[in-house]
Order: structure tokens, then C-alpha cells, then sequence
């Protein structure tokens, strides 16, 4: 097996990066920095005062050549003193982010290193990091999405398969936050005076979830409630925060538009509603340019990409959304993700790091002259 040395990755892990720690997240970006600019990337930073900034690493533009753009996150969802460090045996490295997705910045970093060091110039490849996935980017993904029309194509570099499969298509999520506002009245003496928030918010998890449809692969989830002051008094207010997901396209349009006009109808006379949030990101689906996408790497690795669908959501969604022929996945394999277990496969970095680095190599020679 190729010998890899993780010594970067090891340093990109021993520093905490939860999404709310500002501090760690801008120190990994400013890591990021400084080995992006010695391969000749210039960086454009988005600062942010309550999260680490977002950056976007360009290098030169050839005209009438395909521009790719590389995503990745630097955020974990580890908060400081939970899981730290990074260690390693013979087949796996362990620690915050390994896979998800430090791991996967890696690998992209590396395979730029490696162009760089045979062409001597990187050019029409970008590489945006935000500091938000795993928190929904929902500050991010304005700026993701304000950038997407200017390139051909996009590679993510969320975690592969077990068999190293690419991600070609994930779930949409929408996320709502519905408040509820009664009056309260003694339960005992003044019963008919009281509007029940907590009635009206229990109806509404009723007709909310039947919204589901399974056959399709669509789900809507009252995850959370609260409401109520004691059981001796009417609810006065309630909260509900409902998740929903969906595999196809016409099925996140029906949910969008179910949800906000469902809100009103919960029939508790005297409690009115409010209802924040939406779409978090869009469905990304399989279509005819991500199959000639899929195609055109395959050739230049020499074998075809495996492809599976997911139920999760990544930044992928948002260029897909904006429809750019996107795959995910070109991080290495682990598993146990978001939890202390959490690992990356020794041989699967081998393996991606090749078949990234052939890719790198053929968008820079399709910009030599004599080609």
C-alpha cells in the first residue's frame, strides 16, 4: 500500500473545530491558508462574527475550459473536552472529523499537491470551506449558492461508501418552527374561557405527519413540542419543530406548499400561529448531466464510479439545487461519524487520493496549448 503521510491531517484533528467554537474553526482555515497558497491559490475570505469564517481558495482561469469547484466543511459537531485528538493503527485513523469531514479536506488537499508538484500549476479549480454544514449552512450556502452558476461541475468531499461508492443523490430537508398562542384560564373554573395551544398544537402533529408517504420517500417528523404552564391551567402556548424530507423533486413542492397552508387549519378557535423556516436544502436528484459527469470520471480513473443515494444532507444539495452537475463522496471511507468511534480507512485514503489526483491531472492538462 502507497504510504501516506497524515502528519497535516493529525494537525487539522488536534484542533477542536465544533461549529460554535470560532476560534478552532478559523484556525483550521487558517491551516487550509497557508498550504492552499503555496500550490498558487488565491483566498477569498467571508468573515463571520459568531462562526468561523467561510473561505474560498481560486486558482487561475482559463477561459473556454471546464472550471470545477471542490466543497468541504471544516466544522465538526464535537464541542471542546467531548472527542479530541487524533490516533492511529495499522488500517484506521481515529478522531473528530476523520471522516466527516477533515478527512475529506484532506484528501482534496492532497491530490492538489500532487498536481501541483508534476504541472507545476493548478488552474479552473476552486475550493470553497464553510464553517456551518454541520449545523444546516445556514449562513453558508448563500454564498455557495452565489457562486455555483460559475462552474461546470462540483465535487464534495463528504465521506465514500463502504465499496467507495459517490453520492449522486440526496434527500431535501425543510425545517419549521410553528409557535402557538392561546389564553390561559383556570382549568376547573374557568374551562370555557381558556383557547388550548397545546389542542391545537396535538392536531397539528396529527395532519403534519400524515404528509408522510413512504412509497416515495418522503417524511414529515414532529420532533420536538413543549406547551403548557401546570395541568390545572388551559395552555396559553405551544411550540412544535417539524423536519421534512423528500427524495424527489415534486415531492418537496407538495410538502413546501402543504406545510404553511395546513398551519392555519388546526380548528382551536382563538389560538393563533406563527410559523419560520422552510427549505434547508434542495433534493439532489440523478439527472442526464451528472451521468455524463459520472462518465467522463470514470474514464479518467479507468473504471466505473459505484453511485448510492443517501438520506442525509451535505452542501452537495445546494450546487445540485442550483443545477450543477454534482457527486459526493470523495472523501475516504469510515464510519461511526458524529459519534467517539468515529474513523477513516488507511487503504481508503490510498485509493481516493488516486483517483481525485487522475481527475486534478485531467482538468489541468485539458488546459495545456498543445491539447
Amino acid at each position: 500500500m502507497t504510504r501516506i503521510d497524515f502528519t497535516d491531517l493529525k494537525t487539522l484533528v488536534d484542533i477542536n473545530s465544533w461549529t460554535q467554537n470560532k476560534a478552532g474553526v478559523d484556525a483550521n482555515g487558517e491551516l487550509m491558508q497557508g498550504w492552499l497558497e503555496a500550490l498558487g491559490m488565491t483566498m477569498t475570505a467571508y468573515p463571520r462574527e459568531q462562526i468561523g469564517d467561510h473561505l474560498l481558495f481560486t486558482s487561475p482561469f482559463v477561459a473556454n475550459k471546464p472550471r470545477l469547484l471542490l466543497l468541504g466543511h471544516m466544522d465538526t459537531v464535537f464541542p471542546p473536552n467531548t472527542f479530541e485528538g487524533f490516533t492511529e493503527d495499522a488500517e484506521w485513523i481515529y478522531g473528530p472529523g476523520t471522516c466527516d469531514m477533515k478527512g475529506g479536506n484532506f484528501v482534496a488537499l492532497t491530490a492538489l499537491r500532487n498536481v501541483f508538484k508534476e504541472n507545476g500549476c493548478i488552474t479552473n479549480i476552486d475550493f470553497l470551506l464553510v464553517s456551518d454544514e454541520e449545523t444546516g449552512s445556514d449562513d453558508s450556502k448563500a454564498i455557495t449558492r452565489s457562486i455555483a452558476s460559475q462552474y461546470d461541475a462540483c465535487l464534495d468531499f463528504e465521506a465514500a461508501g463502504e465499496d467507495h461508492e459517490v453520492v449522486n443523490g440526496r434527500k431535501g430537508v425543510a425545517t419549521y418552527s410553528i409557535e402557538l398562542t392561546g389564553v390561559a384560564a383556570h382549568a376547573g373554573n374557568h374551562y370555557e374561557v381558556g383557547k388550548n395551544a397545546n389542542l391545537a398544537a396535538a392536531r397539528l402533529v396529527i395532519v403534519l405527519t400524515e404528509l408522510t408517504h413512504l412509497a416515495k420517500g418522503t417524511t414529515v417528523n414532529v420532533g420536538l413540542m413543549e406547551g403548557g404552564t401546570s395541568t390545572n391551567t388551559i395552555s396559553p402556548f405551544a411550540k412544535l419543530m417539524v423536519e421534512a424530507r423528500f427524495t424527489h423533486s415534486d415531492e418537496q413542492a407538495r410538502i413546501l406548499r402543504a406545510i404553511p397552508s395546513l398551519i392555519p387549519l388546526h380548528g382551536v378557535e382563538g389560538v393563533s400561529e406563527k410559523l419560520t423556516g422552510g427549505l434547508q436544502r434542495n433534493v439532489m436528484t440523478p439527472s442526464p448531466a451528472q451521468q455524463s459527469f459520472i462518465d467522463i470520471l470514470s474514464t479518467i480513473i479507468g473504471y466505473p464510479l459505484k453511485t448510492e443515494q443517501r438520506g442525509g444532507v451535505s452542501d452537495a444539495n445546494v450546487t445540485a439545487g442550483e443545477g450543477v452537475p454534482t457527486l459526493d463522496g470523495f472523501g475516504p471511507y469510515g464510519d461511526g461519524d458524529h459519534t467517539e468511534f468515529e474513523r477513516a480507512s488507511k487503504k481508503s485514503f490510498v485509493r481516493r487520493i488516486d483517483e481525485v489526483t487522475a481527475i486534478f491531472h485531467h482538468y489541468s492538462r485539458s488546459h495545456h496549448p498543445d491539447d
